[in-house]
């Protein structure tokens, strides 16, 4: 069984448990909030689909795209 193989905006391989920071501010749908550009994200967790991975900010449990993550 293949390996998925997550990566970021830079093309760096991400991990369970890594620290990303948001490159791009980005508007919450349903939640009316934003996300600012340089946020620093903790202990984010892969998805099936290797252009998400799953993250709390702020006590909510949103799934952000790799595209708008730099590792830190």
């Amino acid at each position: 069984m293949d390996e998925l193989i997550v990566k970021d905006s830079n093309g760096n391989q991400l991990h369970d448990g890594d620290s990303v920071t948001v490159i791009k501010s980005l508007k919450v749908k349903g939640g009316g909030t934003t996300i600012k550009q340089g946020t620093t994200v903790k202990k984010i967790r892969l998805t099936d689909n290797d252009e998400e991975v799953d993250c709390k900010i702020d006590g909510m449990s949103i799934v952000l795209r790799t595209e708008f993550l730099r590792k830190k």
